[in-house]
Order: structure tokens, then C-alpha cells, then sequence
């Protein structure tokens, strides 16, 4: 199931804790126009959108390469004009053979091929559109949409954040577009403020990189270290396990903790003890880094970063939903900047951890044995 279930017209959890349900009506004008709300992609009984023509694929020959705008672990990104159409697009060149070992190569082109073609499909005004995609040599490369903006990351550090209210909005509009790329079937893999262009000048927001960290799924790199970024990766995305939308759900929330902390929720300097962090020990409260922040929005996000995916949001207009609560009803002023760490709020963290009993798989018998004296995380 690629969204992790349907999501309800009731809303999240703090909908049923308030028994109130926001409408977007409700919602006072914002002050950051530059992030105007999305529309639907679709009216309602509209007939669906029908499918792009299919054409051949493009030789790379057709994209005449400027300069180098980007560069990463294995890809190198220009700027580039497609002769055939004119337009201005991005090219990104993806050195596989250097990353990979010579046996797992054809499968790792096909998977790329394949996740290429899949996120070619999404028509989102919030997702990068993927153009065209090919291969040359044992290498690959792919054509995407080619925006103005600065990524996320430029606004994780302390001194540089967005206003909570954008940070929201934004967390608003990314939801919202996991929620349509998982409804196709396609899920991200690889969430975090590097992957997310915000041009605040026009309001513009674009979800990147669909389907290329699903090239290293199953493969390992010729250093033997799963493609990804570990900080932002679900449990199950680190233990190999099938992952579904709530994963990338789960991603997203540790974007919006950084962008509204300047800290990442788990972090160590040993790789070990990061995974060990991120499979076990619940997430830090929000407010343990910026106590001004609002308890709706804490209670957001660490249902999102819940360990089991059956414990949290089932989809993205679920957590969408309860985010533009948190808008309407505890956002009317901007909360102080982030302080010095506190101690976190045990009562708060004991809260947010169901019974197991209660959750949706896993449940214990009665017959069980006593639990282990040490403490473990639920």
C-alpha cells in the first residue's frame, strides 16, 4: 500500500482531542503570501487527466549543457536547454558505475529507468516534473523542471530560520504533495531540506529527486552504505524493511523539526549509535529545543515520527489537516526564536506512546511473558 492507508474526513489525533474540526475557512489571512495554499489538481467530477503521449525517449544529445548548478555524492547537476522544445531545463548526471559494483549495475539502471518513468507521471504543482530520463553508458541521467530558488537547508541553522507560521504552511504543502505521489504509487525515499526548492520571492515550493534514492533500494554502494540520508530515514527505511508512505511521513517531520529548531531530532557522531537513536529512542519534544512553540504542533510532530508506522499519520492529508489546525487555532503570533536545550518533558514523552494494546498491529497476548525490568522504547 504505497499512502500506508486512506485518510479520514475526522481529521488527525488533535482534531479528536479538541472535538473541533478547522475548516480552511477559518484561517486568518497569512502574512507570508509567498506561500499561497495549493489548489486541487482536479475538480470534483472532473474527468481525469489523461495520460502524457507516449514518446520515445530522448538522447541526451537533445540538451545542450550549460553551466554545473548542483553536485552531489554521485550526480552532477546543469543547466541545460532541450533543443528539440527550447525550454530551459536541469540535467542531472548520475555516475552509477562509480557507485556500484559491475554485477549489480543492469539491475540498478532498470530500477532507475523504472522509478524514472513512474515519477514522470506526477502532475503537482509542488513536485519538480521529471522530463525525460535515459541512459548513456553504464551511466544515467534525467531531465527535470528547471526552477529559480534556494533549497531548505539554506534555512536549518539557528540564526537563519523561517518564521514558524511559513515552516508550517510549508509542512502544509509538502504533505499535501506526498499524499499525491503516494496515492500513485510512488513513494520519495529520501525527504530532507536538500531535496526541497522554496523560491519565496513567488511563492513557488517543488518536492525533488522523486525515485532516485529507490536506485540504491536493495543495492549497496561499492562502500557498502545504503543510498539515503540517515539523519531523515524511518526505522524501517534503516533496518531494510518495506517501506510505505508513512515513512516518508515520518521523513518530513524531521524536515519540519530542523527548519523550526536548527536541530535534528536524533543525531550523533558514530553512525552506529545514530541507528541505534533512531530505532529505539523517542524523539526529543519539539519544545526541548524551542519551548515557545505551541503543544499542538509538538504533538504533530512526534506522532509523525512515531517508530511503528502503524502508530502514525496513515497518510499526508491527514497530517496536512492537523497542521492547518495548529495554523488556525495556536499561530497567531510568532513564537520567540529557539533557547539553549532543556531537559525534555517525561509526562509530555509518556503521553505519546500508546499501550500496546491499543495500537493497530502487534498486539500482546495475555499469555505474554513480564516485560524485561530495563526500559525499552514503545
Amino acid at each position: 500500500m504505497a499512502s500506508g492507508g486512506k485518510s479520514s474526513k475526522s481529521g488527525g489525533f488533535w482534531r479528536r482531542l479538541i472535538g473541533r474540526v478547522a475548516e480552511p475557512a477559518e484561517a486568518p489571512p497569512s502574512e507570508l503570501s509567498t506561500l499561497p495554499a495549493v489548489q486541487q489538481t482536479q475538480a470534483p467530477g472532473a474527468s481525469a487527466p489523461q495520460a502524457r503521449s507516449a514518446t520515445p525517449p530522448h538522447d541526451l544529445r537533445d540538451f545542450e549543457l550549460g553551466a554545473e548548478i548542483g553536485r552531489g555524492a554521485m550526480a552532477i547537476v546543469y543547466k541545460a536547454t532541450q533543443r528539440s522544445t527550447g525550454r530551459q531545463v536541469a540535467v542531472k548526471r548520475l555516475s552509477l558505475s562509480r557507485e556500484f559494483s559491475a554485477e549489480d549495475l543492469a539491475d540498478v539502471r532498470e530500477r532507475f529507468m523504472r522509478e524514472a518513468r513512474a515519477a514522470g507521471q506526477l502532475e503537482h504543482p509542488d513536485i519538480l516534473q521529471v522530463i525525460d530520463a535515459g541512459q548513456e553508458g553504464t551511466d544515467a541521467w534525467i531531465a527535470l523542471e528547471y526552477v529559480l530558488g534556494r533549497d531548505l537547508s539554506l534555512f536549518t541553522k539557528a540564526n537563519q530560520l523561517l518564521p514558524v507560521r511559513e515552516v508550517v504552511q510549508i509542512g502544509v504543502r509538502l504533505a499535501r504533495a506526498l499524499d499525491y505521489a503516494h496515492s500513485h504509487g510512488v513513494i520519495h525515499r529520501d525527504i530532507k531540506p536538500a531535496n526541497v526548492m522554496l523560491d519565496r520571492v513567488n511563492g513557488s515550493l517543488k518536492l525533488m529527486d522523486f525515485g532516485i534514492a529507490r536506485v540504491g533500494d536493495g543495492s549497496r554502494t561499492r562502500t557498502g552504505l545504503v543510498l539515503g540520508t540517515p539523519s531523515f530515514m524511518s526505522p524501517e527505511q534503516l533496518a531494510g524493511l518495506t517501506v510505505d508512505g508513512r515513512s516518508d511521513l515520518y521523513s518530513l517531520a524531521v524536515l519540519l523539526y530542523q527548519l523550526l529548531t536548527g536541530a535534528l531530532p536524533h543525531h550523533s557522531e558514530s553512525m552506529a549509535r545514530l541507528m541505534q537513536q533512531i530505532a529505539t529512542e523517542p524523539a526529543p519534544d519539539v519544545r526541548t529545543y524551542r519551548r515557545s512553540l505551541p503543544e499542538s504542533l509538538a504533538l504533530v510532530l512526534a506522532v509523525a515520527l512515531e517508530k511503528r508506522p502503524e502508530l502514525r499519520y496513515s497518510s499526508g492529508e491527514q497530517m496536512a489537516r492537523d497542521l492547518e489546525a495548529v495554523l488556525v487555532m495556536d499561530l497567531h503570533a510568532e513564537p520567540a526564536p529557539p533557547e539553549a536545550a532543556q531537559a525534555q518533558d517525561q509526562a509530555f514523552a509518556q503521553t505519546l506512546r500508546l499501550p500496546p494494546e491499543e495500537a493497530g498491529q502487534n498486539r500482546r497476548s495475555p499469555s505474554d511473558a513480564q516485560p524485561p525490568e530495563s526500559p525499552q522504547a514503545s
